[in-house]
């Protein structure tokens, strides 16, 4: 209890110390400039030879997918299905979270399990469900091709392989796609046409009776706090943040999303149960499902429904106005 009162808490000074203060009450921050660790800094050459990497099947066991077979540029970076799927196809437990912002996330995967992209690039590669690569085969697969070998001697000042420089090379890439600015930005910026009337009175159900700004604040809409927000389990129960931390308050919790572009990003949840945004404010207008560990923040809201028609029209307004680059 002590730590939920503490997220209250929290909630508040961001509330009251981050962004721009709009008559409304609403909070806005500009999407900040993504900073690089100090043991990982950044260069074009790494950044080059990080989404040769990423795009490359290479990195997996049989060479069959790669960093983007499940974070494809044309679905926000994400894949599109309701849950991800590894080695041989194999249908995972969790559905796949865009790499959209990545970079400014305080730990990485549903559970946050690693603190940093470099350490979350290891994760997947050798996994035996996601791409069951062996660690000292796919560097001497590396070794074998001259590219390779001149990539990392120009990015890294030598031709050593190794997984750390791999999964450097890896996150800086990744660390490259963020969202721009879109409708959202423009109106807080100065031009007030940027938003309909009806995104304009989604974003006061947003920040107001519908709650959302209690979990999804700042610039990229996320508390990066864990919650369980009563999304019920298919089959096997996923402990979800308890698989960390060991705590039961930790039970059934995961990552708030940030919302930055989430229209491409769907299906939604860490389990991918809900497929259109529609969906997803129905089930936090209903309160969620039945759970004995679901947050206290996570009620009824008794929205109609004109007022959930503006919810998703705000929504729409944090998608970035240009095309991902990459």
């Amino acid at each position: 209890m002590h730590k939920i009162y503490s997220g209250i808490i929290l909630v508040c000074i961001i509330l009251v110390f981050q962004g721009t203060q709009s008559a409304e009450g609403v909070i806005f921050e500009p999407i900040p400039p993504v900073k690089h660790p100090l043991d990982n800094p950044w260069s074009q050459e790494k950044l080059d030879l990080g989404k040769k990497l990423f795009f490359d099947p290479i990195l997996s066991g049989d060479n069959s997918i790669s960093c983007a077979s499940c974070h494809k540029p044309e679905l926000g970076w994400a894949d599109g299905l309701e849950k991800a799927k590894g080695f041989k196809q194999k249908v995972l437990a969790r559905n796949s979270p865009t790499i959209l912002n990545s970079g400014y996330l305080k730990s990485q995967f549903w559970d946050g399990r690693a603190p940093s992209l470099e350490e979350q690039a290891k994760a997947p590669i050798q996994s035996p469900v996601e791409m069951n690569q062996d660690i000292d085969e796919l560097i001497e697969e590396l070794k074998n091709e001259q590219e390779y070998v001149g990539l990392f001697r120009k990015t890294f000042g030598n031709g050593e392989i190794n997984l750390e420089k791999i999964v450097q090379a890896i996150a800086t890439f990744e660390r490259s796609i963020i969202s721009s600015s879109g409708a959202y930005d423009r109106f807080w910026q100065g031009d007030k046409e940027a938003l309909s009337i009806k995104a304009k009175k989604g974003m006061e159900l947003f920040f107001g009776k519908a709650k959302c700004s209690i979990c999804h604040n700042g610039p990229f809409f996320t508390d990066h706090q864990f919650h369980n927000i009563g999304v019920s389990a298919s089959g096997k129960t996923d402990l979800g943040r308890q698989q960390v931390t060991g705590e039961q308050f930790h039970k059934g919790a995961f990552k708030t999303p940030g919302l930055r572009d989430l229209v491409l990003t769907g299906p939604y949840m860490h389990n991918g149960t809900l497929s259109t945004l529609e969906e997803v404010i129905e089930f936090y207008d209903q309160g969620g499902e039945s759970n004995v560990n679901k947050s206290p923040f996570i009620t009824s809201i008794g929205l109609n429904a004109r007022e959930k028609e503006n919810l998703v029209e705000f929504m729409k307004s944090l998608t970035s106005d240009a095309p991902h680059k990459y």
